[in-house]
């Protein structure tokens, strides 16, 4: 096949490809009911807790903090001390994980995909229980350097493991070198959890993946890390959909793949390990979300992100509401909420017979 032939495949997919693709009022409009799903999501997580705090006093708790008055009140203090940071964290890491499950996705053009899926989530968090287990750290602020590691070898280590060659990608592969991993670092980080009491206490809090008790110590050191990876996923919306119609025709366009991927790698370890460094193994998030968009918006990875940069979130909170009302006034962890709704839709679109189109 001449060059000439593949620029001319690679300009008939991509023809294709937009073909597939909503109208572009349809995603406005989805775009904008995502963004009112999101400030509703937001209010419901200030007011609902173990102690219900009605919105407009909420709103009166946030007026004085924007006018740079003290919390008047036990209510006040709740909102501003405790919820806030906890609702901001949610927001943070449910666009994390979104955003690093989309590229994910993308890179290995595998709708089952995510950084939970392919392990990276588990790596992240087998790094930190090392971390508390043999070195005693506690703390988002220390936990963010063991996360990173962890995410970055485990990212190559399945793709090594997954590729079916070198520049080749196989989906099916790379899905289940991802599970089998995570199988491994799981049993592992349970076995370090039974080493000492302390450790346990402190691992079996942490590994359920939760945003109870979290505050601006454990958001503040990580927040560079994610701010650098988001910036680079959304960087990588155009070249992606190049990317999509495989390596040959990716390049016939003028896309270098392997820059690509790497910079793919690089914002998905920052993204998946800083939110597992926040809120601990949080599944399935990136798993749904991006498959979600995808059928709302077709196959245009721009539109995917921004989808999921909003959607992921809503998700998260909504998620983390449910925990604090169905066990109430207990709570139920955010992790296992997620789970819970993720291995049902996992089920589903792996017996879909027609997958969004990557």
């Amino acid at each position: 096949m001449t060059s000439t032939t593949v620029h001319e495949t690679a300009e008939q997919q991509l023809a294709a490809r937009r073909s597939r693709m909503r109208p572009a009022t349809v995603r406005l409009l989805g775009l904008i009911v995502a963004i009112v799903a999101l400030v509703v999501a937001v209010a419901l997580s200030l007011a609902i807790g173990s102690r219900a705090i009605p919105l407009d006093h909420v709103l009166t708790a946030l007026g004085d903090l924007v006018a740079g008055k003290a919390p008047s009140g036990t209510e006040a203090s709740v909102v501003v001390d405790s919820r806030i940071p906890r609702t901001v964290i949610g927001i943070v890491a449910g666009l994390a994980l979104g955003l690093s499950g989309a590229l994910v996705q993308a890179v290995t053009r595998n709708p089952l995909a995510d950084p939970g899926v392919l392990g990276v989530t588990y790596g992240s968090g087998f790094a930190i229980a090392l971390a508390i287990a043999v070195l005693g750290v506690q703390g988002s602020g220390s936990y963010i350097w063991f996360a990173l590691l962890g995410a970055a070898i485990t990212t190559v280590a399945v793709y090594l493991i997954g590729s079916g060659g070198p520049g080749a990608i196989d989906p099916a592969r790379l899905t289940l070198a991802g599970v089998a991993l995570s199988a491994v670092l799981v049993g592992v980080i349970t076995a370090l959890s039974l080493l000492d009491p302390k450790t346990f206490d402190v691992l079996r809090a942490w590994n359920a993946g939760s945003l109870q008790d979290k505050g601006w110590p454990d958001l503040l050191p990580v927040l560079p890390f994610l701010g650098v990876g988001v910036i680079i996923a959304l960087a990588l919306g155009g070249p992606l959909n190049a990317v999509a119609l495989g390596d040959d025709l990716a390049r016939s366009l003028g896309s270098n793949v392997g820059l690509v991927r790497g910079l793919s790698v690089l914002s998905v370890t920052l993204l998946a390990g800083g939110a597992t460094a926040i809120a601990g193994p949080i599944a399935f998030v990136g798993l749904m979300v991006p498959h979600a968009a995808r059928f709302v918006t077709g196959p245009d990875q721009r539109w995917i992100l921004a989808y999921t940069l909003v959607f992921s979130p809503v998700l998260l909170l909504a998620a983390d509401i449910l925990g604090r009302v169905v066990l109430y006034p207990g709570e139920l962890p955010v992790g296992i909420v997620t789970a819970i709704i993720g291995a049902p839709v996992l089920i589903a679109i792996s017996r879909s017979k027609r997958m969004s189109a990557l």
